[in-house]
């Protein structure tokens, strides 16, 4: 994925938020602004382009938070979803975090490992999809502070942690979480963003997770359509 792709996507997430904050009767205090979701769109929209890309019509790639069957709970929404012939290509979650790491850092955990899972289990069990297995990905966009940067942060529990985990900052937390849900097949493709906006308003993003960058996720993107269409008979 090209650079001004993904600088445009940060600057939209940026603008978006300012916007929905200005629209909240509080300012944006109580996370209006995140709620709104429109904040990661640009994220959304660069990830469908590469599907459109790869000759799928619009009509393939769904957004506006559509339903997938899951196997603890009825549905479950998610924010892009691709179908071609009638055979799932790929399911995406988009998430961010803007402030307030440490609250909200098991949140995003849970929800990412809670949604992959039930997906996973219902397929295992129901065959929803079919013969192909479904293809899920994690898109995550974090505020780069002070906070997500400290290093040697303690972490108690009644038992022995993970060593891993030791002296880790929140941005390394989410790069391992990320790292490992690709690596134990929980998704199967991740993207990881890092992006701050500077006092004078320019806006900057990285991207510290070398198996998770724009790049990495158009070239997986590519593989997985060829393959779906491959085993539909497709040359």
């Amino acid at each position: 994925m090209k650079h001004e792709v993904i600088q445009q996507a940060a600057q939209d997430f940026w603008d978006k938020r300012a916007e929905q904050r200005g629209k909240q009767a509080d300012d944006g205090k109580a996370g209006g602004e995140a709620r709104a979701n429109g904040h990661i769109a640009g994220f959304e929209n660069a990830v469908r382009d590469i599907f459109i890309a790869c000759d799928l019509s619009e009509s393939d790639v769904r957004t506006g938070r559509p339903y997938l069957p899951g196997y603890y709970r009825v549905r479950k929404s998610w924010d892009l979803v691709v179908i071609y012939k009638e055979v799932l290509i790929a399911a995406f979650e988009f998430k961010s975090q803007v402030g307030s790491v440490g609250k909200n850092f098991n949140n995003r955990f849970e929800e990412a490992l809670g949604s992959a899972t039930d997906l996973s289990v219902a397929q295992d069990m129901n065959k929803p999809f079919g013969a192909v297995r479904p293809w899920l990905g994690y898109v995550f966009v974090l505020e780069e502070t002070e906070e997500t940067e400290k290093q040697n942060r303690e972490a108690h529990a009644l038992f022995k942690t993970d060593p891993a985990f030791e002296g880790m900052s929140y941005t390394q937390r989410y790069q391992e979480m990320i790292s490992r849900f690709v690596g134990k097949n929980v998704y199967d493709l991740g993207w990881f963003v890092t992006t701050q906006k500077a006092e004078d308003g320019t806006v900057t993003y990285k991207e510290p997770l070398q198996t998770a960058t724009g790049y990495a996720l158009r070239a997986a993107i590519e593989g997985r359509v060829k393959h779906v269409k491959a085993m539909l008979g497709e040359r």
